[in-house]
């Protein structure tokens, strides 16, 4: 009886330090540069604006009234869905889903610099790294509004 209890909780503290770490930092480190949200507004115009409008406003209607559905990306409904998730989670979202015409066809490189300029337009400090095009690098940046 002894020697499986101190199987079980050895094999626990082993399980528990293999867990992977929740987010280590946030928004507000300062997580991509100032250059990098440059071209991701460059790139932004191009692939996102059609869509999600030149100012991140988002349109919930064509000319005609038809319903779009397509959100703003710097309002206070924007920030409350993300908010508590990761940039991981918002980058492969953008990943796997834009542009909407073509999912998935843009790099890893150009998501990574759209979604800089994303966080720029929601006021969010500039640091001196790029974020990176990774989803593993980018699941330990905690979303906070």
């Amino acid at each position: 009886m002894r020697l499986t209890l101190v199987f079980v909780v050895s094999s626990a503290v082993i399980l528990l330090a293999q867990a992977p770490a929740g987010p280590t930092r946030s928004v507000w480190d300062g997580v991509y540069s100032p250059e990098q949200a440059g071209r991701g507004q460059t790139l932004y115009m191009t692939h996102c604006a059609p869509c999600h409008m030149p100012e991140l406003e988002g349109r919930l209607a064509d000319p005609t009234g038809t319903p779009t559905g397509v959100p703003g990306l710097q309002d206070p409904g924007f920030q409350s869905k993300w908010n508590g998730l990761t940039l991981g989670d918002l980058w492969e979202r953008i990943r796997i889903s834009m542009p909407q015409e073509k999912p998935g066809s843009l790099s890893r490189q150009i998501n990574a610099d759209i979604l800089a300029y994303i966080l720029q337009r929601n006021a969010l400090p500039a640091g001196v790294e790029e974020l990176p095009p990774e989803k593993e690098r980018l699941d330990a940046i905690r979303i906070e509004h």
